[in-house]
């Protein structure tokens, strides 16, 4: 045996060396740059363990306070946004709504069943970045125009064709930075509505190229209702970092919206170092929020929004139990269409994934024809099959909330609160600003009472 064939015995023999700091996704990041020499860029929102929704738990009714039966006593679910100065506030159902997400990301046909879906239950859909696209005004009862520092297909138009219109400062997964759109989405069709070269990869912008500040924006905000008529809902949208006074800043420009996006938002395409590193979960960011609109005496006139890693009722009744009016879901409605669908698993493997593990979808080439401008991949979906199991998702969503607050004693899931809530975690006790579990309390607020 050779010394060299020796030694690369001896190693395989060690076997993969990692430590708590080079562990093997660490390993693998490194060995892929040295190998391209160019930074990650995927979707899907952070994958690193963070303090979340699931530790908290509720404080359910029994001799202190009365449980609501379920089959006779009426939980509401319906939500007013925009109350504070448009002429026409937007009426849901439910306060489950759908966050921004692209044509160009998504596919003509994901937009449509985005928009039958939410419609089919009473609530809205949201444009993304990219203008507004036929399919989706066409299915959507309520639709929200973002307008986005790239201004890509942004026109008055389509602005007064909306319901209302959502101002993006920022994104949960990338506050502070723009995303990508790789140039295998960019077709035709694409590229002629947000005025760019077909084929071409896009950097959005990562600010407004026309404001540097808050007095800017009240001035934008001003125009924007303008152009609107005063008829629209002014959101206004905020990646989490510096919450407090973002909120604050936001109320003062004039929104009669705030939406928080928390770091487990998902993401089209950004850098894995802006999911991973950028921002603060998604619980420690709605307190904060929160605060700033009491203190200003706006809480409930300004709604509040609540974004990032929303997956089930229970995390609509815990953000709205914390102070939110309402939330918004991007990842788990595209799961709710098809997305990740076991069906595909051997094209997922093609792709060196797995269904349920897929998260390229810069890359344009989704099976489930949700991620994709391949009209081959994209005709796969049915926008009518697909949008009805996304009404059923939000169905099971506005129900599983409404079990939780008839179960301490609320006739509506607006009327959820802070006491009704408990941490598990310091951590989570802390960012939520609840009791921990068992006790009276809450870490660096008060004393360790029990």
């Amino acid at each position: 045996m050779t010394d060299s064939a020796f030694d690369h015995d001896a190693r395989a023999q060690r076997g993969l060396r990692e430590s708590a700091t080079f562990d093997r996704a660490t390993i693998a990041g490194i060995q892929r740059a040295a190998d391209t020499g160019i930074y990650d860029i995927r979707g899907w929102g952070a994958k690193r363990p963070l303090p979340h929704f699931d530790d908290l738990l509720f404080l359910g009714a029994s001799m202190s306070r009365y449980p609501l039966e379920g089959y006779r006593e009426r939980c509401g679910t319906d939500v007013v946004l925009g109350t504070r100065h448009a002429k026409h506030p937007l009426h849901l159902s439910i306060p489950v709504t759908i966050a921004g997400m692209s044509f160009g990301a998504l596919s003509g046909q994901a937009k449509e069943a985005l928009g039958r879906g939410a419609s089919e239950v009473g609530t809205s859909t949201t444009t993304g970045d990219g203008g507004m696209s036929d399919e989706e005004r066409g299915q959507s009862k309520t639709l929200v125009y973002q307008y986005l520092p790239s201004r890509y297909g942004m026109n008055p138009d389509d602005l007064r064709k909306a319901d209302a219109v959502e101002i993006v400062l920022g994104q949960g997964a990338k506050p502070g930075g723009g995303g990508m759109l790789l140039g295998q989405k960019i077709s035709e069709r694409v590229a002629n509505m947000r005025t760019l070269p077909q084929g071409i990869d896009q950097r959005s912008a990562c600010r407004h190229p026309d404001w540097t500040g808050p007095d800017d924006l009240a001035i934008k905000i001003s125009e924007l209702r303008e152009i609107t008529d005063w008829e629209k809902p002014v959101y206004v949208k905020v990646g989490a970092t510096r919450t407090y006074f973002d909120v604050r800043l936001a109320v003062h420009a004039g929104a009669d919206v705030v939406v928080v996006d928390g770091m487990q938002g998902g993401t089209a395409a950004t850098q894995d170092v802006f999911i991973e590193h950028v921002g603060v979960p998604t619980l420690a960011a709605v307190p904060q929020a929160v605060r700033a609109l009491q203190e200003l005496g706006v809480h409930r006139e300004v709604q509040l929004i609540v974004s990032g890693g929303i997956r089930t009722g229970a995390d609509v009744a815990k953000a709205m139990a914390l102070g939110a009016d309402a939330v918004a879901i991007g990842t788990a409605a595209l799961i709710a269409l098809g997305d990740n669908d076991p069906s595909y698993s051997a094209e997922y493997e093609k792709l060196g994934s797995a269904a349920g593990f897929y998260d390229d979808f810069q890359d344009g080439r989704d099976p489930a024809g949700i991620t994709t401008q391949d009209p081959e991949l994209a005709a796969r979906l049915d926008p009518v099959a697909a949008g009805r199991r996304l009404a059923n998702y939000l169905r099971v969503l506005t129900m599983e909330a409404q079990t939780i607050a008839r179960a301490c004693g609320k006739a509506h899931v607006q009327h959820l609160e802070p006491e009704d809530l408990v941490a598990v975690t310091i951590e989570a006790a802390a960012m939520a600003r609840v009791p921990l579990a068992g006790t009276q309390w809450i870490p660096g607020q008060n004393g360790a009472g029990l």
